[in-house]
């Protein structure tokens, strides 16, 4: 038997946002990250609608970067004590990933990070509050999917939580959160969907369910991403609909080796987790294809590529992502993005073992060895094509 969990209700497209007049509860616990969305006037209208439907706010701010075990843990007292029916999360991937970790440890305080991380192990949820999505970029999925990613900040490492009570309640995905969302900000958010879609098609828990999801997903971003990047508002309205669609992909079938390299990388070198996606892609489709050429070529046959067999259908795909990345600024390699080698070669060991323990290489289409993972890293950094 296979199961298939999206929120219980996604709002989507213009007025969408209309939804939280009509939420039923006493207060809502409104999680942001920085500025933005206060500049942009956003937050005043959303503070609005829900004080028609009656409720009383309390901003929590600050979550403008990957949220750590400290952070969620603070942000979880400011709910124990506000004590909200609603809590709803409103930006990006870590402002959302960050809103659900509190959530969490609001309905579980006795609970430890160390129990939290093992996957689907949480205990029930909404006993003290429901939980909203509203994401301000086109990437994460984070509004429609069952994840929490955490950094420990002593170790660096991100821990996935994984556990289908995460999956939020309502999604909220209006195209007026991403009208004035930056160029870089689009790209890198762009190619994190892409990779959701791509991975999502190919890992081994896939399903017809999840198929359709990922490969239309992939679809409209190749459409669109680029002219959202160079501001086309209808295209990002068409990317923010994308990115929900390859969320509620890999919310299912979960994901690969990208995601598993990006999440023991980024916090080491600085790069964005969907800067890191975009960059290890292309290696990583070389690496899965000797056990998925096929559903690979029929990604690149659905977006259009060239190739008159399935093999060269996968090095087009894999051309293609090099050339969307250059297109939008986006770094070949690790070197290219400034790491330098020095740096690279005192923690690629480390990052190799701890990607071998994240949930998303479980999934990953072909089995990795350690060794085979510290070979991706290299081939990332220096530019290689895989060929092992």
């Amino acid at each position: 038997m296979n199961r298939f969990t999206i929120p219980r209700e996604v709002f989507y497209g213009d007025g969408a946002l209309d939804r939280l007049k009509t939420l039923e509860g006493k207060k809502a616990a409104l999680v942001i990250g920085g500025g933005s969305v206060k500049k942009n006037g956003n937050l005043e209208k959303i503070e609005g609608l829900l004080l028609e439907a009656g409720l009383e706010t309390k901003v929590i701010e600050g979550f403008n970067i990957e949220p750590t075990v400290q952070m969620v843990q603070d942000g979880a007292k400011v709910l124990n004590e506000f004590e909200p029916d609603w809590v709803i999360g409103i930006g990006g991937g870590s402002v959302m990933d960050a809103a659900k970790a509190m959530w969490l440890f609001h309905e579980h305080p006795e609970l430890t990070f160390e129990e939290a991380a093992i996957p689907f192990t949480l205990p029930k949820l909404r006993t003290k509050a429901k939980f909203a999505g509203i994401p301000t970029t086109s990437g994460s999925g984070a509004e429609v999917s069952n994840l929490s990613v955490i950094t420990d900040e002593k170790t660096k490492i991100k821990y996935p939580l994984a556990d289908f009570e995460l999956t939020p309640d309502i999604a909220i995905i209006d195209p007026v959160m991403v009208e004035s969302m930056p160029p870089n900000i689009t790209a890198d958010t762009g190619m994190d969907a892409f990779t959701h879609s791509i991975e999502a098609y190919v890992a081994k828990p896939r399903t017809v369910f999840t198929d359709s999801l990922a490969i239309g997903a992939a679809e409209i971003v190749k459409d669109n991403l680029l002219a959202s990047y160079n501001g086309d508002q209808e295209a990002r309205k068409e990317m923010h609909n994308a990115q929900a669609m390859a969320g509620m992909a890999f919310a299912n079938a979960v994901l690969g080796n990208v995601h598993s390299l990006a999440h023991k990388s980024g916090p080491t070198f600085g790069i964005s987790h969907g800067r890191a996606n975009a960059i290890y892609l292309p290696y990583v489709i070389q690496f899965n294809r000797t056990v998925v050429t096929e559903r690979f070529a029929k990604i690149a046959t659905r977006l259009g590529l060239e190739g008159k067999t399935n093999g060269e259908l996968v090095d087009s795909l894999v051309a293609y992502i090099h050339q969307l990345n250059a297109d939008m600024g986006i770094p070949k390699t690790l070197q290219a993005f400034g790491v330098s080698e020095e740096l690279f070669k005192e923690h690629v060991d480390v990052m190799a073992a701890n990607a071998m323990t994240d949930p998303c290489t479980g999934t990953n289409p072909r089995e990795t060895t350690e060794a085979e993972m510290k070979n991706l890293f290299v081939a990332a950094y220096y530019g290689e094509d895989v060929t092992f």
